[in-house]
């Protein structure tokens, strides 16, 4: 609910007044509470991804900054009673560093996940952090062909191999890729963005039917203008790496720029959210965003 506003309104005065305020103000915050208030220090900084939880009730996630003595970010747990530990501080060396991205967990307790920027060539990583707290980079990217710089999170299948994406690198024209991590580390790229009608720049994460086709979004690229840059897609990457747009966002009321990972239904039908276009109404010559579903 939105704190009270007087312009143009009668404005309440006296105790009644403040009576009221303090009802929405009790209201508002009615089963809410910080769990943990990051440090900046050691503890980690800047938690931009989400989170997930275990069956004990202990929440797992990452910091894109803080740690001990480098700065470069953090995989943390945090018990049901607010106790935080760091499992893992990044060196920002050919570990990785700024995980921006939320983590996967398997049975036996491993975390997988990515590290924006660092690694053995400084374009990112996939790595593993066993329970003991054992870092492993199963694959540091090198801004060629493999890609560079993933964002996003990472999905995985029943054969233990994990699907991504790279904001750059790929091809000849380092508009990102889809990619492919075997259990022995071996890289595949699945499709590579030209920057053209395929897409550009897919910065989210990617979701997978129960056929194995893959579906994610690029923030640029398309078929629409959006000052030359093209306005985003939705696309849908077969097996056999058969990229098809779904569709190509035109930075009208459809919207531009969607960022983040899709959500699908049991029917099929997709959903996501843009950065930009919808209503041109909210003070934004290019729009405040919106919400948006994709009937296949």
């Amino acid at each position: 609910m939105r704190a009270l506003d007087v312009r143009g309104k009668h404005i309440l005065a006296g105790a009644a007044a403040l009576a009221m305020l303090a009802s929405l103000n009790m209201a508002h915050a009615a089963g809410f509470r910080v769990l943990y208030s990051f440090t900046g220090g050691s503890d980690g900084a800047y938690p931009e991804a989400s989170l997930i939880k275990d069956s004990a009730g202990n929440l797992y996630g990452t910091t894109a900054g803080g740690g001990i003595g480098y700065g470069y970010g953090t995989v943390f747990e945090l018990a049901p009673d607010g106790t935080e530990t760091v499992l893992y501080a990044f060196t920002g060396g050919s570990d990785g560093n700024d995980p921006t991205a939320g983590l996967l967990k398997d049975k036996a307790g491993n975390f997988y996940g990515t590290t924006a920027f660092g690694g053995a060539h400084h374009y990112g990583t996939v790595f593993k952090l066993a329970p003991d707290g054992t870092e492993t980079v199963l694959h540091a990217f090198t801004s060629g062909a493999d890609g560079a710089d993933p964002f996003a999170g990472l999905i995985k299948d029943k054969a233990g191999n994990l699907f991504g994406t790279t904001d750059f690198g790929g091809g000849t024209s380092g508009n990102g890729t889809v990619f492919k991590l075997a259990p022995d580390g071996t890289e595949t790229v699945l499709h590579a963005f030209t920057g053209g009608n395929d897409g550009d720049d897919p910065i989210g994460g990617l979701i997978k039917d129960s056929a194995g086709n893959l579906y994610g979004v690029t923030a640029l690229g398309g078929s629409a203008d959006c000052e030359g840059s093209g306005c985003g897609t939705v696309f849908e990457l077969a097996p056999d790496g058969t990229e098809t747009v779904l569709y190509a966002f035109t930075g009208g009321s459809d919207g531009a720029g969607p960022s983040a990972s899709l959500i699908r239904d049991s029917a099929g039908n997709l959903y996501g959210t843009t950065q930009g276009g919808g209503d041109t109404g909210c003070n934004n010559p290019y729009g405040c965003g919106t919400v948006f579903t994709l009937r296949k």
